[in-house]
């Protein structure tokens, strides 16, 4: 029961950290573009945040269920893969750099299981299809692999579709109308960006949860719980039309631990995504944050546990080329692209290490 405890509580250490390290995704754009002060900015992430956090559960669905074999799971498993996301994590947060909470927990998971599957391949699930009135594809391929390349490849399209878009309708107003204009609609777009954050981010903590709990019924451990923990037997639930779906409990949790993470700010990266890659005005970081929360909410939708990390960056690589290629740092852009490419090999190497050390 103790390490179960454990469990929960390194869980929301990460969505904690995950809180403040992705708080940049949210904000960054906002406070560049001094719509908001800094303090303001993360009060309103905070409170978007924890309100999509509550919204669904299809991404958390997919964590506790559509990544790895629950068979090969154990509370030491758990707690390995969230340590080594939770270090790569603290990592580049130190280094300012924007990379993937995402990435780094399903890293960490494949690692640590396969770990302690003793190196059995098929303790991840890589692809399949369910059955039902419709085909739903499953597996690391489709929710993890795939999105990670496609999310940021529309969020750059995107960005650079909208800004292009609005370069053109507002072609004949004045700056200063433009700026006024979209300093208030950029309250909205931001908002937008900090529920969509919510509803993705979270939500991978709640399944990690939620599959600890099920690997914590399957070995015993949850046998002799005293009645006034009894819901810990009860991680999953199950709504009308028969869907199943993660316990309120979980998601409300999960939810404020990310909200007080937001709240503590993350201003390294800030620094990085707001001022060093592209100068951004109100009207740019309008269509970044639109671009970048429309790919979470249409991952969220489908399930897919994506980067909020790729998808505002990439709306705002595209957002400056709408304007001129020569307006993105390039230098930058190639630190941030290395911190992707290494997340998930990185953190799943570290998840698997740090539960071969402790078997």
């Amino acid at each position: 029961m103790t390490l179960l405890f454990t469990v929960i509580l390194v869980a929301l250490v990460f969505e904690y950290i995950n809180g403040f390290h992705d708080t940049a995704n949210s904000i960054a754009t906002v406070v560049s573009t001094k719509v908001l002060t800094p303090r303001m900015a993360v009060l309103l992430a905070a409170t978007t945040n924890l309100v999509g956090a509550l919204a669904g559960n299809a991404v958390a669905k997919t964590v506790s269920s559509g990544l790895v074999d629950s068979a090969f799971v154990s509370s030491a498993t758990i707690i390995c893969a969230l340590l080594g996301g939770i270090i790569w994590n603290l990592i580049t947060w130190w280094f300012g750099l924007p990379s993937s909470s995402s990435h780094a927990l399903v890293g960490g998971l494949c690692g640590a299981t396969l770990a302690s599957a003793n190196g059995n391949w098929s303790a991840l699930i890589w692809s399949r299809v369910k059955d039902g009135p419709w085909y739903k594809n499953d597996g690391l391929l489709y929710k993890v692999v795939i999105p990670m390349v496609s999310s940021p490849l529309a969020g750059f399209l995107l960005g650079l579709a909208i800004m292009s878009l609005l370069y053109f309708l507002l072609r004949s107003w004045r700056p200063h109308t433009v700026n006024t204009v979209f300093g208030k609609a950029q309250l909205v777009s931001a908002g937008y960006m900090g529920f969509a954050h919510g509803s993705n981010d979270a939500q991978k903590t709640m399944g990690i949860i939620a599959l600890a709990l099920v690997a914590a019924m399957k070995d015993g451990t949850l046998h002799d719980v005293p009645d006034w923990l009894s819901f810990l037997r009860h991680p999953m639930t199950t709504g009308a039309g028969g869907k199943e779906g993660i316990a309120a409990w979980i998601k409300v949790i999960c939810a404020l631990t990310m909200a007080a993470g937001t709240a503590a700010g993350g201003w390294r990266i800030i620094k990085t995504m707001g001022h060093k890659m592209v100068k951004l005005q109100p009207v740019n970081g309008f269509a970044a944050e639109s671009a970048g929360a429309t790919v979470l909410m249409v991952a969220a939708h489908y399930g897919m546990p994506v980067s909020t990390t790729h998808a505002i960056t990439t709306s705002i690589m595209g957002v400056g080329c709408a304007k001129r290629f020569s307006a993105l740092k390039l230098g930058v852009v190639e630190r941030i692209l290395w911190a992707w490419v290494l997340t998930l090999p990185l953190t799943a190497g570290l998840g698997y290490l740090i539960r071969r050390l402790t078997m």
